[in-house]
């Protein structure tokens, strides 16, 4: 499956909700942003706006849950607390359009409590020594120092959620792109 399969599908089936999940650096935001010009509908929320620092995976998927995912399902409204990154402190909410899909990605966006409250989920799949090579360029050297610190809360996040199994694609690295797998799980 492609992204403009993905893209269709979610499209004609009224879906209000993607998140897309997985490592640092292994192409979450490539593919939501491919994703984005597909369903230009859809409004993308990126978890690296929300990590309250280093140590906030785990806080910022709480927080979409709490923030996001749970009023509009209650079709209430919705918002998000930004993180400025260059003053280390917090930034400002933003609101989130109750009749405009979302596209969330991040590590740390799939859960079991989220994924409930999601119509679909894509776990991105890239190895190791390559995810990093792709975070530091991206990043620089802002992030090096805490790449051992951010793959530790990786590995908590994984253990206690396992994202891959909720998921109903998974994204592998293929010729410059990704290929879409289906995982037969149902939502």
């Amino acid at each position: 499956m492609e992204l403009a399969d993905l893209a269709t599908g979610l499209r004609a089936d009224g879906a209000r909700s993607l998140l897309i999940d997985g490592r640092s650096g292994s192409g979450k935001s490539t593919i939501a942003t491919a994703l984005a010009a597909l369903w230009p509908e859809a409004v993308v929320i990126r978890l690296d706006s929300i990590y309250p620092g280093w140590g906030g995976l785990a806080w910022a998927s709480e927080h979409l849950r709490a923030s996001v995912l749970e009023p509009r399902a209650l079709g209430l409204a919705a918002s998000w607390r930004e993180w400025d990154w260059s003053s280390g402190s917090v930034g400002g909410w933003h609101p989130v359009d109750a009749d405009r899909p979302l596209i969330i990605e991040g590590v740390g966006s799939l859960t079991i409590a989220n994924r409930a409250l999601a119509d679909a989920a894509l776990w991105v799949e890239h190895d190791t020594a390559e995810r990093k090579a792709r975070a530091l360029a991206r990043d620089g050297e802002t992030y090096a120092p805490h790449w051992d610190a951010w793959a530790a809360q990786e590995d908590v996040f994984i253990a206690q959620n396992t994202p891959e199994a909720l998921a109903d694609l998974i994204a592998v690295p293929a010729d410059g792109g990704f290929d879409l797998m289906q995982t037969g799980r149902t939502p």
